[in-house]
């Protein structure tokens, strides 16, 4: 049939109702986008800035393209993103000043889910100019994430290159259409049409502007370009009395993000004061960090991490509700709130960011894929952690000495796990009071000051460095000069038992059988006496009834009768803690106990009085055993009967 119209009208027309019929997404894409709705991403707030992101690379796109071109007058700030909320239409729309598409990209990139443009444009860009250009996207499936909160989205586009201008809409599963449609400049509007509230979800809250405001800051605030929108204001209304002045409420376009992250800036235009207060913001901690640190690498992966260790310890970082992690951004997006992968556990303290372009992540980019990238990050920061700290220890001794306070336990922790895996890492970290210093030392500190004739490093664990400083077995050591370190922390002597040594030096605890500190003569001198009270030393062992594996004269003891030390792996201090952890009908792991006599006390005069007499060196063996338990701070089994015992000595 003849229309009588030129055949280029009659081309032109099929084309646009060809354009305009309903199209159905493929089945791969409709299992797809189902998937993007209700299982990809984990928070529907995600839908921003999935939206954002991709604005920002057609930005970027266009950007890149002046570049090449050397037009000018095309700045980053010249190339806003837009955001416009309409409560009446309930219409969330976002808009940029990128590069646009033209009908046919719309049919590649939004009709195929999946299809990545930006991926592509940064294949094609030479790799020097990959700095200046931010490009996100990567899987093409972002721009799905609206149907999570909109049960219509249209997407209005205008082609930098041809100027054709296209309409996309659709609600869904069910397809879309493409339609020709008008635009004053490149770029392209993306209006999102809410869902109706259910009672689980309030898809209102994505038209309130201040709700909107804290997704941009948390996600996007250091995307490149300025994100705007008109956040609602009060001012004094003119003309009002000054002394009761009227408010009137209008809106003022805003600029949500920072746009440039202060761990890009250079290290020499920041101050303490820079980083101090970025932290205090972000973090939420009203001290400033005891430590910062700046890092820019380039080689194998290249990132930007800013880092901190806090002055003191959250409330609830010794408890399981503690999480550790870094924030983790991709080209400025946040991508992941806690990512504890970045972090040993030692390190658990530290509180920052890291930013690279250089992660796989995967498709919903909220979670890592685990690749060698992300533990080159994590293995650089291990070290240069450790370097800060030291480097801190060094030049600022009192600052360190008060974050380990803090978090010493932790190192000492790292430093006993995996079978000491991290201990040659950790072990310049940590420090212990000091006997002679009466102040907190290193273990290398310790060594220099050892004496020539030192073979051990002493150390003594209790509750408290005033309670070891009376132990017995301190005045020998104290005779001779020797420095001891004072151990009060529960996982002490765990952490020394795994560290066995210090460049050399073994670790001795003062409650080991031999301390190193008999000379011949008197260990000649103990064993005589050793045999002439052989049948005294096995009337008490027999007295105490397996509650010791041994009872031995001593010559550690000056002026205490006696003292308990220990035998095997499991000494008194970890036999407390094993105590305390124990659970239910679990078997109870003891020590191998040792009673020590002072032979030149006269309690041991005494004791040798009684051989013979049972009844009479049982009591006073109880006695003299429990003493050495509460010196060493473990309470007796049975106190009535001890309390009893003592009462009946003082009314004889």
């Amino acid at each position: 049939m003849d229309t009588g119209a030129p055949p280029h009208f009659t081309q032109l027309v099929f084309e646009v109702f060809f354009r305009m019929a309903k199209k159905e997404f493929q089945a791969e894409s409709k299992r797809l986008l189902d998937l993007m709705i209700h299982s990809i991403y984990t928070h529907h707030e995600i839908f921003l800035r999935e939206l954002i992101s991709n604005a920002s690379d057609a930005t970027d796109k266009l950007y890149y393209n002046a570049m090449q071109e050397g037009r000018t007058g095309v700045t980053r700030d010249s190339l806003p993103i837009r955001i416009t909320l309409d409560k009446d239409k309930r219409q969330l729309t976002l808009s940029d000043n990128g590069c646009g598409m033209t009908a046919e990209e719309m049919e590649e990139n939004l009709g195929t889910i999946a299809h990545s443009g930006s991926l592509a444009f940064k294949q094609q860009m030479d790799a020097g100019d990959q700095d200046e250009v931010s490009i996100i996207g990567q899987f093409g499936v972002g721009f799905y994430a609206a149907f999570m909160v909109a049960k219509q989205v249209e997407v209005i586009s205008r082609a930098e290159t041809t100027g054709e201008c296209s309409r996309w809409v659709s609600d869904g599963a069910d397809g879309y259409t493409i339609a020709p449609a008008e635009r004053a400049s490149s770029g392209t509007d993306i209006i999102l049409t809410m869902k109706d509230n259910t009672d689980n979800e309030n898809f209102d809250e994505y038209l309130d502007p201040y709700r909107v405001q804290s997704i941009v800051r948390k996600y996007s605030d250091y995307i490149r370009y300025p994100i705007q929108m008109d956040m609602p204001r009060s001012r004094v209304k003119e003309g009002s009395d000054p002394e009761k002045p009227e408010y009137e409420d209008y809106m003022e376009l805003t600029t949500l993000n920072s746009m440039v992250p202060i761990w890009k800036k250079a290290k020499s235009e920041l101050t303490d004061d820079d980083y101090n207060n970025f932290y205090k913001s972000k973090f939420y901690d009203f001290k400033d960090p005891a430590l910062h640190i700046h890092m820019n690498t380039e080689g194998a992966v290249t990132f930007n991490a800013l880092l901190f260790v806090p002055a003191s310890a959250p409330f609830n970082y010794y408890t399981k509700d503690y999480e550790k992690g870094l924030q983790l951004y991709s080209n400025g997006v946040l991508i992941m709130e806690r990512c504890a992968d970045l972090l040993p556990d030692h390190f658990s303290f530290v509180r920052g960011l890291v930013d690279s372009a250089d992660l796989s992540l995967n498709i919903s980019r909220e979670m890592l894929q685990h690749d060698r990238h992300l533990k080159l990050i994590a293995n650089s920061l291990e070290k240069k952690i450790k370097s800060e700290l030291l480097g801190l220890l060094k030049n600022d001794r009192d600052k360190y000495e008060g974050f380990f306070k803090a978090f010493g336990v932790q190192l000492k922790y790292g430093a006993y796990v995996e079978y000491g895996a991290h201990k040659e890492l950790l072990q310049d970290l940590l420090m212990y009071e000091s006997s002679s210093e009466n102040k907190l030392v290193t273990l290398e500190e310790y060594v220099s000051r050892m004496q020539e004739d030192q073979t051990y490093i002493y150390y003594a664990c209790g509750e408290s460095p005033a309670k070891i400083s009376l132990l017995p077995q301190m005045e020998r050591l104290r005779d001779k000069g020797y420095e001891v370190l004072y151990m009060s922390d529960p996982i002490d002597e765990f952490c020394v038992k795994m560290l066995r040594d210090y460049q050399g030096k073994e670790f001795k605890s003062i409650t080991d059988g031999d301390l190193g500190l008999e000379s011949e003569e008197e260990k000649q001198e103990i064993q005589k006496l050793t045999a002439d009270n052989q049948a005294l030393l096995d009337q008490i062992k027999d007295a105490l009834d397996g509650k010791v594996t041994k009872v031995q004269l001593t010559s550690r003891l000056k002026s205490h009768p006696c003292c308990l030390s220990t035998e095997g792996a499991v000494s008194l201090e970890m036999e407390k803690v094993l105590k305390a952890q124990r659970m239910g009908d679990e078997p109870e792991i003891k020590a191998e106990r040792v009673l020590e006599l002072n032979a030149s006390h006269p309690i041991f005069h005494k004791l040798s009085a009684l051989v013979g007499d049972k009844d009479k060196l049982k009591t006073y063996a109880d006695i003299l055993y429990t003493q050495a338990q509460l010196i060493e701070g473990i309470a007796p089994e049975d106190p009535v009967a001890y309390a009893n015992a003592v009462c009946g000595l003082l009314s004889e």
